[in-house]
């Protein structure tokens, strides 16, 4: 049942049977299910159901405690799911499209105003009144906040793209977060180098490290993947990188997405070098910084956190064209029940866990 609620100019969507989510209330604690037997949609939001969420490694860095988090939250940022209804006054997708009940669809992590100084300078990421899919405290009428649910609450300010419906939902479900900060990325870089020509040097071969070998590999850069673990170097090399356990030659561009080589990143860069530090999303001891060798060098650093609607779009549409070359579907190992999200988070935090464990709600 849908009423229109003309004070506010929110519309009731009855849900039965209701919505669930699994809702973490602090380190230690086991998650609880919440029953939502309804959402009231504000104007141009959208109400998805969850086919597939992935657990991310701020997921486990907020259930080990390693990053603060406002309980009762919701967790899960990565998800793939489809429309089942549309708040008044319609929603466009990233490309200017409306969006329709059916529609498969991604979604950004970031929920922006578009108004603000930061937003209209175009780094909507960092809005002055930013909200983040799986971060935020649940709150009346905004409880279906994140992905470990059978339903997500999409609000106004959040870019959402359409996506094929043949493509595996383990594909797809990344790309709300690793693809497209790994897209950013290689953004970022192409405005001092081009990709095509570049030596470019990618430490850590996590989700968001193996998405950049293939973007960059893909445009046409010689692209070399370090990584302590031989079983990543082996999968990363499918993904068009010649794979190392230490650093080799220096690279005209070197992307940092292990939060644990800066270091190394810093060191590895040629001159006129571009270092784009990607990984670095937790706390960790400070990086002694060499200014004479940076300005000898004529370094660039960079950092990228997160990522703006056209990077969504971007990932989404080399997942969905040349991407599809390369094994996005294997990243992905077991799948949990929704009732069995503490063991989903506990297998990715696992030594030798897969790239992504996934909860599937259905």
């Amino acid at each position: 049942m849908r009423v229109l609620l003309p004070h506010d100019e929110r519309e009731d969507v009855t849900l039965r049977p209701a919505a669930t989510a699994k809702v973490w209330l602090g380190v230690g604690q086991n998650h609880e299910t919440v029953a939502v037997p309804g959402v009231a949609l504000g104007r141009h939001d959208v109400l998805v159901v969850i086919e597939l969420s992935t657990v991310c490694g701020s997921d486990v860095h907020t259930v080990s405690g390693h990053r603060t988090a406002p309980a009762p939250l919701v967790l899960g940022h990565e998800s793939v799911g489809r429309i089942i209804a549309v708040g008044e006054g319609g929603v466009e997708d990233a490309e200017g499209q409306t969006l329709r009940v059916g529609d498969r669809v991604v979604w950004s992590v970031t929920v922006s105003c578009g108004t603000c100084d930061r937003c209209t300078a175009g780094v909507g990421q960092k809005c002055r009144a930013l909200a983040k899919y799986g971060h935020e405290r649940i709150e009346p009428r905004w409880e279906l906040t994140g992905g470990f649910a059978t339903h997500a609450h999409l609000r106004a300010g959040t870019t959402i793209v359409r996506v094929p419906e043949a493509l595996p939902a383990a594909t797809l479900a990344p790309a709300s977060c690793a693809t497209a900060t790994a897209w950013a990325a290689l953004e970022r870089a192409s405005r001092t180098h081009a990709l095509e020509t570049a030596r470019v040097l990618v430490l850590g071969a996590g989700l968001v490290g193996l998405s950049a070998v293939a973007i960059a590999a893909d445009a046409g850069a010689a692209v070399t993947v370090v990584d302590p673990s031989p079983q990543r170097r082996a999968f990363a090399e499918k993904f068009g990188a010649t794979a190392l356990a230490t650093p080799g030659e220096n690279a005209d561009i070197v992307i940092e997405a292990s939060g644990h080589a800066v270091a190394d990143a810093l060191a590895a860069a040629d001159v006129a070098g571009h270092v784009i530090l990607v990984g670095s999303v937790f706390p960790a001891a400070p990086v002694g910084l060499e200014a004479e060798s940076v300005v000898r060098r004529l370094l660039t650093i960079s950092g990228v956190h997160n990522y703006t609607g056209r990077d969504l779009a971007g990932a989404a549409a080399f997942l969905a064209g040349r991407g599809r070359g390369y094994p996005f579907d294997e990243v992905v190992g077991a799948q949990y029940g929704l009732d069995d999200v503490d063991a989903a988070l506990a297998a990715a935090s696992a030594p030798g866990a897969p790239l992504r464990i996934a909860v599937n709600p259905r």
